[in-house]
């Protein structure tokens, strides 16, 4: 395929004749324009479970647990600051899923060990 078969988006509506005859298929999609990035790498990772064979649904969830919001994770109080109020400026469907706290040790630190209860002891071997 040359490379002006692949790069002929320059036309607004049909495929060029030569691209479709170089191609082996093609398929267009959309999620009424919500987040179509997010939309392309959820069907990849579905299509990427397939074993190619039969056309069947996947055991893959549609969503993650954030769906298809965008996520930001300011550290600082100035940075939550900066986040309300660019959400003040950019009229946004907004959730403070989160919030703002310092960093808080996990229940299990220093109560639960990563090491198993069954590893014994490496002695370190001498170098010959």
């Amino acid at each position: 395929m040359k490379i002006n078969e692949i790069i002929s988006e320059g036309k607004i509506g049909r495929v060029p004749k030569r691209a479709s005859q170089a191609a082996k298929g093609e398929w267009l999609w959309r999620d009424d324009g919500i987040d179509r990035i997010y939309n392309l790498n959820r069907v990849m990772m579905a299509a990427a479970k397939s074993d190619g064979k039969k056309v069947e649904a996947q055991d893959c969830d549609e969503q993650s647990w954030y769906g298809k919001m965008n996520v930001a994770r300011p550290y600082t109080e100035e940075e939550h600051i900066m986040m309300r109020s660019a959400f003040k400026t950019i009229d946004s469907e907004v959730e403070h899923s989160i919030p703002d706290h310092r960093s808080m040790e996990l229940d299990s630190t220093n109560k639960i060990s990563a090491v198993p209860q069954n590893a014994g002891a490496k002695r370190n071997k001498p170098k010959n």
